[in-house]
């Protein structure tokens, strides 16, 4: 996110580029946080309103539904015979994770730890952290990612071949 500023220097009229500044930036987040993203099967928000630093962040993503709705050439929205095949385990999971921004955020990532056990192939099995290696979001970051983005490209990675699949720990269990 940024903000354009005009100034002038004799006739010439410059347009420079300012980053917001990180406390900006959360405060964004958090109000978008706090409205209800798309869908609501993701959400997120401060652990604690009194850190000023905001940094301990709370997301919830609710797994991946089983069915997708396609429309035919009439308009008409159908069950999708391809979405028998895109069944996910993760239907109706509702998954906790952990974000920590540091004081370089947003120029690098928050890192990401599932609370909630889970299991996908970016995900240490032992920690919940989410890998940033395994986690193409993380490794290749950029300023105007959010914790939005992360949490949305979760989900969508529990319906990726390599984890729609994998047998998963039992519910309410945690890292």
């Amino acid at each position: 996110m940024e903000y354009r500023h005009f100034r002038r220097l004799g006739d010439i009229e410059c347009l420079s580029f300012h980053a917001v500044p990180r406390n900006f930036r959360l405060l964004e987040e958090l109000e978008r946080g706090e409205k209800g993203i798309g869908d609501g099967t993701v959400s997120y928000g401060m652990d604690d309103g009194d850190d000023i630093y905001m940094r301990s962040w709370t997301g919830t993503v609710i797994g991946p539904h089983n069915c997708v709705l396609a429309s035919n050439q009439s308009g008409c929205f159908t069950i999708s015979m391809a979405s028998f095949l895109c069944q996910t385990v993760h239907e109706g999971r509702i998954y906790q994770l952990k974000l920590f921004c540091d004081k370089d955020y947003p120029e690098k990532p928050p890192s990401v730890r599932f609370h909630s056990r889970i299991n996908m192939t970016c995900v240490n099995h032992e920690t919940g952290v989410v890998e940033p290696k395994k986690f193409g979001l993380l490794s290749n970051w950029q300023r105007d990612y959010t914790m939005e983005d992360i949490l949305t490209q979760l989900k969508k990675e529990m319906t990726a071949p390599h984890n729609r699949k994998l047998v998963q720990p039992p519910e309410g269990t945690y890292f």
